[in-house]
């Protein structure tokens, strides 16, 4: 009598394991490296500048409207707490510049001490007040 040997079907079969740990890292690294952007959260009605030149993109936006109020990380701040704000969001995202987007109508008075507090905040940091062109 002989014998009917009974073969199994191999299964061809791709091991994805690889492939997702890569897709894994490459994530990690697209979100690790990928800077935020924070806008102030108030739509400003800028002057228009007619020499206006680049400059290099800001974490920290300030927008000051023109009653008067002064806007940080989208929610409103006394002029009294801008420092202290600027301080936490440099500690967060670390930045030399900060932009202040001030509405034409804005008082000049609330503008300054909005540049007075971020000069108390740290001296060197670059105060950037951006036009309809910036």
């Amino acid at each position: 009598m002989a014998r009917k040997r009974i073969r199994e079907d191999e299964e061809a079969a791709i091991d994805i394991t690889p492939m997702m740990d890569i897709v894994f890292i490459m994530l990690i690294f697209f979100i690790v490296t990928t800077s935020f952007v924070k806008e102030a959260g108030i739509d400003v009605n800028k002057p228009e500048a007619t020499q206006a030149t680049k400059k290099p993109s800001a974490t920290i936006f300030i927008a000051i409207r023109a009653n008067g109020e002064v806007w940080m990380d989208k929610r409103p701040v006394d002029v009294e707490r801008v420092s202290a704000n600027i301080e936490r969001l440099r500690a967060e995202s670390p930045t030399d510049t900060i932009i202040i987007q001030a509405d034409k109508e804005a008082k000049h008075g609330v503008v300054m001490e909005v540049m007075d507090q971020i000069k108390a905040a740290d001296p060197a940091l670059v105060i950037t007040v951006a036009g309809e062109n910036n």
